[in-house]
This record gives C-alpha cells, sequence and structure tokens, in this order.
C-alpha cells in the first residue's frame, strides 16, 4: 500500500511559476539580444524596414515561450490541464513551500539569510537561464536564475518505468533540487566554497548530487517533526533515490555501468545520504565532501 502525506489540496504558493501548455522555444532562448540588435540596426540604415520585418519574424519564431500563468487561474483558463494534474500541481506547490519554510528557519538559527526560489512547472520543453531545458532532462535547478524545471510528466516517469510511486518520493525530488538551491546560497554567501563537476565515481559532480539528497533528507526530518509524514514515506523516498541512482540507471539503460561516468552517485550512495539527512537533521551531517567514503 502506498502511504500518504499529509498535506493541503487547496493551497497555493506564490512561487510557483506555471507554464505548462506554453509555447516552447523553437531555440536555446536568448532571442531578447539579436531582436534589439535587428532594432537598433532599422533606425540607422535606408532599408530598415526590411530589418524591421526581420525583427518581427524573429520574434515571432524564435523567442521564448508565452508568459508563465498565475497558479490561481479560474477552472475555464486551465480547461486544457487535466485534472489529476492540477491537483499534482497543487501538491508541488505545498512541498515547495513547506520546504522554503523550513530552510528560512535553518538559515535564520545559522546567522544566513534564506532567498526564496521559484518553481517552474512546464511542458515538453521551456526556456531557462541555463538554457533550453527539456523534458527529457528530468527536474533539474539553474543557478543562473535560481529556479527549478520540472514537468509534471517525470513524476509518471518515476511511478511506472522506475518503480518509485508515491507522494513523498515525489516530494524527495522537489526537496534534492531545493538542496541544490541551498548549495548555491551557501556558495554564494562565502559560507561553503563552489564546487566543480568533474564525474566520476569520486568526483565532485558526485558529491555536490549527494549534498542535495542529504538537504532533502534534512527537510524530511524536520517534516517528520511536524507530523506531515505516515508509515511508508521514508520507504518511499528511499526507493526514489535508490531508483534514480547512476548505476541503477545504467543497468537499465545498457545493461552495462561504468563508474568513471557518474554523474549523481549510485542507489546505494543516494539512499544513505538522504537517510542521513533525515536521521541527523543537521547541515553539518552532509558534508560529502569531507567524507572518505561515499
Amino acid at each position: 500500500m502506498v502511504a500518504a502525506m499529509r498535506w493541503d489540496p487547496g493551497h497555493q504558493s506564490r512561487d510557483l511559476i506555471d507554464r505548462r501548455g506554453a509555447r516552447a522555444p523553437r531555440s536555446g532562448g536568448g532571442g531578447g539580444a539579436p531582436v534589439g540588435l535587428l532594432l537598433s540596426l532599422a533606425l540607422r540604415t535606408k532599408y530598415g524596414w526590411i530589418l524591421l520585418v526581420l525583427a518581427g519574424a524573429y520574434y515571432l519564431f524564435f523567442t521564448v515561450e508565452e508568459a508563465p500563468r498565475d497558479p490561481a487561474m479560474s477552472g475555464g483558463e486551465r480547461a486544457a490541464v487535466a485534472a489529476p494534474d492540477e491537483l499534482l500541481a497543487r501538491f508541488v506547490g505545498f512541498v515547495l513551500d513547506d520546504l522554503q519554510d523550513t530552510w528560512t528557519g535553518i538559515f535564520r538559527r545559522e546567522g544566513w539569510t534564506y532567498e526564496r526560489a521559484k518553481l517552474v512547472l512546464f511542458t515538453g520543453a521551456t526556456a531557462s537561464a541555463c538554457g533550453l531545458g527539456e523534458a527529457a532532462m528530468g527536474p533539474f535547478y539553474c543557478p543562473g536564475d535560481r529556479q527549478v524545471y520540472i514537468d509534471l510528466g517525470f513524476y509518471k516517469e518515476l511511478r511506472g518505468r522506475l518503480g518509485a510511486p508515491g507522494d513523498f518520493a515525489q516530494a524527495y525530488v522537489i526537496g534534492h533540487e531545493i538542496g541544490h538551491h541551498v548549495q548555491e546560497l551557501l556558495a554564494a554567501s562565502g559560507v561553503t566554497p563552489r564546487r566543480g563537476r568533474e564525474r566520476g565515481a569520486e568526483g565532485d559532480a558526485v558529491r555536490v548530487e549527494l549534498q542535495a539528497d542529504c538537504f532533502a533528507g534534512i527537510w524530511a526530518h524536520a517534516a517528520a517533526q511536524r507530523g506531515i509524514l505516515e508509515v511508508g514515506d521514508v520507504e518511499e523516498a528511499l526507493a526514489a533515490a535508490a531508483a534514480i541512482g547512476d548505476d541503477a540507471l545504467q543497468r537499465a539503460g545498457s545493461g552495462r555501468v561504468r563508474p568513471e561516468s557518474f554523474s549523481h552517485g549510485t542507489s546505494a550512495q543516494r539512499a544513505r545520504w538522504l537517510r542521513t539527512g533525515l536521521e541527523r537533521g543537521e547541515v553539518a551531517a552532509c558534508d560529502t565532501f569531507a567524507a572518505r567514503s561515499l
């Protein structure tokens, strides 16, 4: 039986940006600079009208998607979004706010300043400060705009192909991405150094990802203390962490495990560091860079 978290289905998050159903960019984004250049030249040249036409065409076909929709839209405006997905979107917003409220309190106790991230829901593809974000990439955090990006279709894959059902498994994914936001804030404020992204079983990329898992566990620790979790929720999150380990994904994909290409850690490592954060509930316990054994 799949456990169910205690949450408010009527919750509305101010930090949720809904781009589901919006037109995706046809290029890597960044259309503003070429358009501006064409307009500038149009004002200085004899045949400026031609450049104005080109600027209009570029804007129409290559700029980023339509403006994000307010998550509090009416039912008519959300006709294209299925009811189950709408409920899932509200769940994502609830978890996002609970995560950020938790981290705000942790930062305050440590004498640091927490700045809230935004979470963008999208369908298929969307523009970000880190380039074009696509559903095939899975959920990701972009430090360039300090936003988390999620196509809700990922959760269907997590539940189906990856065999990790349950709402707390879904919550863990958001906790992991907000964990990257925490890393960005700590590095930007000089509390911790910025880390590289070298791949490999012992590389910094793996240590960064395992620390984000541990930070997700810190939130789970706080959530458990507030009575949000039900029996079985922790097991759901551990199963999700194991399902997206490098070794598990490589074995399912090509049948061959290549440690030299690891970027997130093995199933056992991801579950271990998530549990470490859950049991200890302290930022200091998540120093994967000082750990001799991951």
